[in-house]
């Protein structure tokens, strides 16, 4: 039996692309968000103590 499609099956490379440019620019802007707030914050849902979304700060 062949196995249903899967979103990641059908690759656009302008979006791709697009989307690699966009990533980059937000690195070299420094729009982003400390990876150790990142897995605080995961890691706190679902708990009665559950953190606020990080700032990129």
């Amino acid at each position: 039996m062949k196995p249903e499609p899967s979103l990641f099956d059908d690759v656009n490379d302008e979006v791709e692309a697009a989307a690699d440019a966009e990533a980059e620019a937000d690195v070299a802007a420094g729009r982003t968000i400390d990876h150790g707030k990142m897995k605080a914050w995961l890691q706190s849902w679902g708990t009665s103590k559950e953190l606020p979304p990080p700032d990129n700060d």
